[in-house]
């Protein structure tokens, strides 16, 4: 595998990635894809917009730091504020990784990963929070969440987190391109991410390596086919 290749599933670079719409960035691939899907969700009065899209690594160590140290809040899988500071060992590390990817090892790296919500199920200035309730049977994304499940296969997305499996959360709100990304996938490994968080300090760096290959294991394969 060439250094671009490795940059790309690892967040260093930006090649692969094209100005989408509000700010918001995708693979050069994604595009038509997605703005097809939207375009058909429109129809059925689904008005789906991007709360965040790509991710490079320095923004995802930005997020790893924030919530590692506590200074941003980490919630279990009820939505209940987690104590980090209180934490050691891999139980530290679960916390986080149950809402946030490591950097280095985040599907919003590659481009092909949306988070997203309906505009017009909530007032224009409504801030989603990304949290399960919200699109759950009384949440205001349902209606969205059930289109997905019934059409987004159709355009080449897919839930990759659609139901909690011992790694990351249930995250209704996460849209992957298939295509590229199941080829990504394919193609990353362990020591790719080990050589890359050696290159790149992140905040408990030696914690991560001593952890590192659990982690791979059960947050980054551990998806929903």
């Amino acid at each position: 595998m060439n250094t671009t290749d490795i940059a790309i599933l690892t967040g260093l670079t930006e090649q692969h990635i094209v100005q989408y719409q509000d700010n918001f960035s995708l693979h050069t691939a994604a595009v038509s894809p997605f703005t097809a899907l939207c375009e058909s969700a429109k129809a059925s009065g689904i008005d789906i917009k991007i709360a965040s899209s790509f991710r490079s690594y320095q923004r995802q160590a930005a997020i790893w730091h924030a919530k590692i140290t506590g200074v941003k809040a980490v919630f279990d899988r009820d939505g209940n504020t987690v104590n980090i500071i209180e934490l050691n060992g891999m139980a530290k590390l679960e916390a986080v990784l149950l809402y946030s990817a490591l950097p280095g090892a985040s599907r919003h790296h590659w481009g092909t990963e949306v988070d997203i919500y309906d505009a017009a199920a909530v007032p224009a200035d409504y801030k989603p929070r990304l949290m399960p309730e919200e699109y759950s049977q009384s949440g205001p994304f349902c209606a969205m969440q059930q289109w997905l499940q019934k059409y987004a296969a159709k355009f080449g997305f897919f839930q990759p987190y659609q139901v909690y499996q011992g790694g990351v959360a249930a995250e209704p709100w996460h849209l992957s391109y298939k295509p590229v990304a199941e080829h990504y996938l394919a193609q990353f490994s362990a020591t790719i991410l080990r050589q890359c968080i050696a290159q790149h300090p992140l905040t408990e760096q030696e914690l991560v390596l001593e952890h590192l290959d659990t982690v791979f294991t059960r947050y980054v394969t551990n998806i929903c086919r």
